[in-house]
């Protein structure tokens, strides 16, 4: 564990494990870098890998207000410039934190799963947000859980039940280690919600990232985050797209061999650009 200074003078608390080149790991919304330990021990085999609890978790210092992802920015320059890497892997809210730090941080490598992004008008529909701020502000966590998470994972049959049973689910979820994480930073997972529609527009907002780029899919996943990398795929010019068979949103956490051996190859592959080329894995999809 090492202490690392951010832009503004906070703690960054840094956790790395294995050998190897350095790759840099941004967890997602509601949870913290724990759900994540799988994960890294299986790249610890080639890699050394860094994470670090975004702020208002854990062991991380307190967010600024007004809330931008231009803090998580900061605070992801911080570690790459401590670390010396190049290389980061975003997971859902942290997957759109690597993309828009891909625009103005030197990263040679990126690789997020399910990005939860507005792209004029396709990716994440973000009609739950109204509901689940009107809950939080009236001390509502489960009904609030219930909301985002049927809109983050619409597929699961529990998705379909009515809001009050998903509630009554989620009153007890909330009884266990995640389940009460996710339930105190829901607040911040809203938020975070909101950046995400505060930079919708064109997938071309994102040709600038000149890092050769992975754009995973869980394919039991959303299919929103499909059509997203697609779109930009497209739209960045050293970019594929990856779909993990059998793989859920939470997927990456789970850390399947179908994921695991793709991403370890894509980091360390030959050349700045491997990507280019054919913009799709057949094998996966």
């Amino acid at each position: 564990m090492q202490r690392i200074t951010a832009p503004d003078g906070a703690d960054i608390v840094l956790h790395s494990t294995g050998t190897g080149p350095g790759l840099v790991v941004v967890h997602g919304g509601g949870v913290t870098i724990a759900e994540y330990r799988r994960l890294a021990a299986r790249l610890a085999e080639r890699f050394t890998v860094h994470l670090y609890n975004r702020r208002g978790r854990a062991d991380a210092p307190p967010r600024r207000e007004p809330y931008t992802v231009e803090q998580e920015i900061d605070d992801l320059g911080a570690v790459l410039a401590h670390t010396g890497t190049r290389w980061a892997v975003g997971h859902s809210y942290g997957a759109f934190v690597v993309l828009r730090a891909a625009l103005r941080l030197p990263l040679d490598r990126i690789a997020v799963y399910d990005t939860p992004l507005r792209l004029a008008g396709h990716g994440m529909p973000m009609a739950f947000l109204e509901p689940a701020e009107a809950a939080v502000r009236a001390g509502q966590t489960a009904r609030a859980l219930a909301i985002v998470a049927a809109a983050v994972d619409p597929q699961n049959p529990a998705s379909r039940l009515p809001l009050p049973v998903r509630a009554a689910i989620t009153r007890l979820f909330l009884r266990t280690e995640v389940g009460r994480t996710m339930g105190a930073l829901v607040g911040m997972t809203l938020a975070e919600s909101r950046q995400i529609l505060a930079y919708e527009g064109p997938a071309e907002q994102y040709a600038g990232i000149t890092a050769a780029t992975l754009l995973i899919s869980g394919a039991r996943a959303a299919p929103f985050f499909t059509e997203t990398n697609e779109l930009l795929a497209a739209a960045l010019p050293h970019a594929r797209t990856l779909s993990v068979p059998g793989s859920p949103h939470n997927g990456i956490a789970v850390a399947p061999p179908a994921l695991i051996t793709p991403l370890s190859a894509f980091f360390t592959a030959p050349g700045d650009h491997e990507v280019d080329g054919d913009r799709s894995d057949a094998e996966h999809r």
